[in-house]
């Protein structure tokens, strides 16, 4: 892939590094790792994804002492443009927080293989870019789980962001989880076809409500903020938040969160750099690397008694072991098979 954009693009990259904090020059001491993050458009304040990933690279910063810098991605003309001004500043690691941005990572790191680059929730097939995937469906099965062992109406619903391969993962999980507790339940599912349309988060966890369910899993980035404003209203209705704990956004609402590390990700691979180690090609984490699980139910141990807990215990320690294979799409959600407990 060649990249061309032409004048405008090196105006656009003269401007941005002129304006993006932390792209001035700096005196900084010899020898010091420097790491920098692009964010998807979601941006930080999401409260999800790209807050997650900043945390592990505020941690990196705070105890591998690199220095650090985020670009924020206003729309998607940004990524590319993002990571040739932290190539161009010769960062020793450059993240792209997102896998719509896996397309601008490979022709940048063709571009660019002196440096190095991470991409969240892809996978590049590029010399000089490490890849840090996720089993989203192992922790979206123990959330399921709860949600069947919780519901009162025997319909829950899962609310997505846009409708692709990763997050029919979430889907499938839940799905799957739910089952494992009650194959009668139903499960709907909807997609907003956006990760930062908070209004139609918002909307379409109503209709789901409106619909019979009582618990919706909102695995939409900024667009679940809706769904968590939609359930302050809803009497003995629930939320599941998603990537970052979001308990503490509608105390006792929200049933808990399926937290996916990213933080732990972005640590991961920061450490590698801090130490002047190789990076992993490709860096997976579900249950048992500690990558994925649900939240300490802080607001709602009334309802998440320590019968349930001790259930999903126990499928934690199933899935852990390969006596339980959470189903990852649709199609493997189609002939799942529930293990007796």
């Amino acid at each position: 892939m060649v990249f061309r954009r032409g004048a405008h693009l090196a105006l656009a990259l003269v401007v941005l590094c002129a304006l993006a904090p932390g792209c001035a020059r700096r005196q900084l001491p010899p020898g010091t790792v420097r790491i920098g993050m692009v964010t998807d458009v979601g941006g930080l304040g999401d409260r999800s994804f790209n807050d997650s990933a900043y945390a592990g690279l505020q941690r990196a910063k705070s105890d591998l002492h690199v220095d650090t810098t985020v670009l924020q991605s206003r729309s998607a003309a940004d990524y590319q443009i993002n990571m040739t001004v932290l190539a161009n500043k010769e960062f020793d690691e450059i993240f792209a927080i997102g896998f719509l941005m896996a397309r601008d990572v490979q022709e940048v790191a063709e571009r660019f293989p002196e440096r190095h680059f991470s991409i969240i929730d892809a996978v590049v097939d590029e010399p000089n870019v490490t890849a840090v995937t996720f089993k989203e469906e192992e922790g979206s099965f123990l959330a399921g789980a709860l949600a069947g062992m919780t519901t009162k109406t025997k319909s829950i619903a899962f609310l997505g962001g846009i409708d692709i391969p990763l997050l029919r993962k979430f889907e499938a999980g839940f799905t799957a989880g739910a089952h494992e507790i009650d194959p009668s339940i139903k499960v709907q599912a909807k997609y907003i076809g956006s990760f930062d349309d908070v209004a139609s988060g918002k909307e379409l966890a109503g209709v789901l409500y409106d619909q019979g369910a009582d618990i919706v899993y909102a695995a939409a980035g900024k667009g679940g903020l809706g769904a968590i404003d939609q359930v302050k209203t809803r009497s003995g209705a629930y939320v599941i938040g998603v990537d970052s704990d979001q308990d503490g956004l509608a105390p006792g609402k929200i049933l808990t969160s399926m937290v996916k590390r990213v933080d732990a990700g972005v640590f991961r691979v920061s450490q590698a750099v801090a130490a002047h180690k190789p990076r992993p090609v490709h860096l997976t984490l579900g249950l048992k690397e500690g990558g994925v699980g649900l939240t300490d139910f802080k607001y709602t141990r009334g309802v998440v008694t320590d019968q349930k807990i001790a259930v999903l215990n126990k499928l934690r320690a199933l899935i852990v072991a390969g006596t339980i294979v959470v189903p990852s799409s649709r199609e493997e959600l189609a002939s799942f098979k529930r293990v007796p407990l």
